[in-house]
Parts: structure tokens; sequence; C-alpha cells
């Protein structure tokens, strides 16, 4: 395994490339919206979370 993937695969698990993901979900289906800005995603990921607990340890 190269650095590179090393990276790529850190990032995912840490959730560093969600904005990324939604960026690239978005263009595929909803091609006539602007996308959130990543601060709007990263709010609205945090509110998701806390309305939905139930994914977290604590």
């Amino acid at each position: 395994m190269s650095v590179k993937e090393l990276i790529w695969l850190f990032k995912g698990v840490m959730g560093e490339n969600a904005y990324q993901q939604y960026l690239n979900h978005h263009a595929t289906t909803h091609s006539g919206e602007p996308p959130m800005t990543e601060r709007q995603f990263w709010r609205d990921k945090a509110d998701r979370q806390d309305a939905n607990p139930e994914g977290r340890c604590c």
C-alpha cells in the first residue's frame, strides 16, 4: 500500500473527505442546485448528529 493510499484511507476513516463525497453526490443527483458551502455542510452534519446521537459513543 502506498503512502497516498494510506492518507486516503486515514481521511476516510476520520471522515475528512465527507465534504468531497457530498460534492460528488450532489453533482450527480442535484446538478441544478448549488451545493452547500463547506461551512454549511459541517454545520448541517453536526446538527444531524446532535439530533440523532445513536451513532456516537458519548
